[in-house]
């Protein structure tokens, strides 16, 4: 904490420790691995979308292509409602051939 005039200043780590708990606790390691599952899915949602984009494609024309919504690709490319059939969909629907997962020291699996 840092005193600012009449304010107190905190850090996000130290209202995080506060609210969630101190890394290495049970608590802070579910909150810190849902945050960086969000940010894979966000990405995902972002790569998504640029190559729609790239392509003057619609979400209407793209959900038209795989067989649903507007609002749902609207959902995937803000990182909701994706899971690999679902993404294997769309970027099929976008012409991307193939698609590597990189599993570290197990190697890399080739999604589609």
């Amino acid at each position: 904490m840092k005193q600012l005039g009449n304010m107190k200043l905190y850090t996000l780590d130290e209202v995080t420790d506060e609210l969630i708990g101190k890394k290495g606790s049970a608590d802070r390691d579910e909150f810190d691995n849902n945050i960086e599952e969000a940010l894979h899915a966000y990405k995902i949602g972002e790569a998504i979308k640029k190559a729609r984009i790239m392509q003057n494609l619609t979400q209407e024309e793209l959900g038209k292509r795989i067989g649903v919504q507007r609002a749902q690709i609207s959902r995937i490319e803000n990182g909701y409602s994706i899971s690999i059939p679902t993404m294997s969909r769309v970027f099929k629907a976008l012409g991307i051939a193939t698609a590597t997962l990189d599993l570290g020291v197990c190697g890399k699996v080739a999604l589609w």
